[in-house]
């Protein structure tokens, strides 16, 4: 199933706010992943089980070399509002002590790390727009792990951000391995994602 995009109404305004507000309160179909993409709400369903795998993979490592006091969440809205976006990556970390506001969203430049798993519907928002919206947010690394990249299944590692690009730091084939650098000095084995 593809993406669906709510496009804002007119009548109840165009600010962000304005979008965030309806993005809160709409009576979404429950189980889908709303987002806001290039300020466009968008609504799409759940991701498949070897999505899910492949995210659950990577939670599991990473926690095994974070601090006590960093989190790792599967299902957090982090928001870009430069960008008109809120996203909902498959797995982001923050040190706990900066999640300090109240709410169902926190702010993009305080994670240390977000990470896309690809899907069919959405390949090219994780590669292009939400890439860009999270250099731009300053997140220091950005990992897709692209089962339908067009040369072939790939885990691309982007760091050093600057306006809304990134820097690629490694890419590797499904098979091969990736290195998380510092805070996280940890190897991905991505011999263990699912291939579709």
């Amino acid at each position: 199933m593809s993406a669906l995009a709510a496009e804002p109404q007119n009548s109840q305004g165009n600010g962000w706010e304005d979008l965030v507000r309806r993005w809160e309160s709409m009576d979404w179909p429950e189980g889908c992943k709303v987002e806001i993409i290039e300020g466009i709400i968008t609504v799409a369903p759940t991701p498949s089980v070897r999505h899910n795998l492949t995210a659950s993979k990577v939670h599991r490592r990473l926690y095994s070399v974070i601090p006590d006091d960093w989190a790792v969440f599967q299902t957090q809205s982090i928001a870009v509002r430069s960008r008109s976006g809120m996203f909902i990556p498959d797995l982001v970390v923050v040190p706990e002590d900066v999640l300090t506001e109240p709410g169902s969203y926190i702010p993009a430049e305080i994670c240390l790390l977000a990470a896309e798993v690809t899907s069919p519907s959405n390949a090219n928002h994780d590669r292009m727009t939400k890439a860009a919206a999270c250099a731009r947010a300053g997140v220091p690394l950005y990992l897709l792990i692209d089962a339908y990249a067009p040369g072939g299944p790939t885990v691309t590692l982007y760091g050093e951000p600057k306006g809304d690009v990134y820097r690629v730091l490694r890419a590797v084939p499904f098979g091969e391995e990736i290195h998380l650098p510092a805070p996280f000095d940890l190897a991905l084995d991505t011999a263990e994602f699912p291939v579709s």
